[in-house]
């Protein structure tokens, strides 16, 4: 069966986000759920679909599936001050195969209200992820230059965002050649538009276009990440093995 081409987030879709910013509340989603099924979330599921085929042609260690990659409509009110039952944008995550769906970096977008968010990066990394990360950097400075200092790069994504340090942390050389970005606790990247531009044929090709320019970044950053989870299912193998011959009794 040949996949549907993804063409654009229906207007019917930017629209139902806009008025469940002003009626934020279950009553108001459940008369509209219909809406949301078929304006907002099946579009997502098709761009997702669409995006998975895209990325067997370039990134194929990056998962697009709607189990994986589609986020809830539903917000986590537990431990929020702010009560509302529901998100006001649609977004979709696409990790690395072998990490889990927020480790490593991984490409994103949302749509919302108030724009159209396409980029990526590495968000809240576990700190044994950062330290790898930055010893990658320390360890091969050029690369890394050459990818966020790009001109393409800054062109598309001007520079590298996230949160950061004010000094280089202990244990890293102050007068690196990459110094600036060892103080980095994240890295990110992206390219916000006006939210109408997710409703035109511009979409997917701007999707493409920004995850394609991502993309060495995405594996720079994940090539440590990737390399460490290996090392340590090695150790925690090589381990167990040790463990079960030991209670093995000798014949």
């Amino acid at each position: 069966m040949t996949q549907k081409p993804f063409t654009a987030f229906p207007d019917q879709g930017l629209q139902f986000l806009r008025s469940l910013k002003r009626h934020n509340n279950r009553e108001w989603f459940q008369r509209h759920k219909s809406i949301y099924e078929q304006y907002v979330k099946q579009p997502m599921t098709d761009l997702i679909t669409a995006l998975a085929q895209e990325f067997q042609q370039f990134a194929p260690e990056m998962l697009a599936s709607p189990r994986t990659s589609a986020y809830r409509i539903h917000r986590d009110t537990r431990f929020s001050k702010n009560k509302s039952p529901y998100k006001t944008h649609v977004a979709a995550v696409f990790p690395r195969s072998g990490l889990g769906k927020h480790e490593g970096a991984a490409f994103y977008l949302h749509i919302a209200p108030e724009e159209l968010l396409i980029g990526g990066g590495l968000y809240m990394p576990l700190p044994e992820d950062l330290r790898a990360v930055r010893n990658h950097i320390v360890e091969n400075p050029d690369t890394f230059l050459s990818i966020v200092e790009q001109r393409g790069f800054l062109r598309i994504f001007g520079s590298l965002e996230g949160e950061r340090l004010q000094r280089v942390p202990p244990g890293f050389p102050q007068d690196h050649v990459a110094a600036h970005y060892l103080k980095y606790k994240q890295f990110l990247a992206g390219r916000k538009f006006p939210p109408d531009v997710a409703t035109t044929r511009r979409f997917y090709k701007l999707i493409l276009e920004t995850f394609k320019a991502m993309l060495p970044l995405v594996r720079f950053l994940n090539d440590p990440i990737v390399r460490s989870r290996r090392l340590k299912e090695r150790q925690t193998a090589f381990f167990e093995l040790g463990v079960i011959r030991g209670q093995t009794p000798n014949c």
